[in-house]
């Protein structure tokens, strides 16, 4: 298999709830998402049309309403939900996901966890 190109969405600030304590169940908190999209862009390249690649417009507005409506106590279910959705939905090959909750440690600008998922992962 040749090496996957990569469609990358930078710097999502999105709010969502995300949390173990009462108060962070309740206020949607600060959340910065980056995705890679693991793809084969080739065809688009050549073609030039949106219909060869993933819409990433398409996926990000995915991302963004999941993200604010859903709940979630770990930031790593929050990134494998996010995974799903790239690559179950939209059909990329794998993704790497990393999701920061800003501002949730004392004397840190974020805390978070970064994933990479394949297409196996959800088999």
């Amino acid at each position: 298999m040749a090496a996957l190109d990569r469609i990358l969405i930078k710097d999502l600030h999105l709010r969502g709830i995300v949390g173990l304590n009462e108060w962070e169940r309740k206020k949607k908190q600060d959340i910065l998402i980056n995705l890679e999209v693991l793809t084969d862009t080739r065809a688009a390249g050549r073609s030039d049309a949106v219909e060869d690649s993933i819409n990433y417009r398409t996926l990000t507005k995915d991302v963004i309403a999941y993200v604010e409506s859903s709940s979630h106590f770990l930031v790593e279910a929050l990134a494998a939900a996010i995974a799903r959705i790239v690559v179950v939905d939209h059909g990329a090959e794998g993704a790497v996901v990393r999701v920061e909750k800003l501002g949730a440690l004392r004397f840190s600008s974020a805390v978070g966890v970064e994933i990479e998922r394949r297409r196996t992962d959800f088999a």
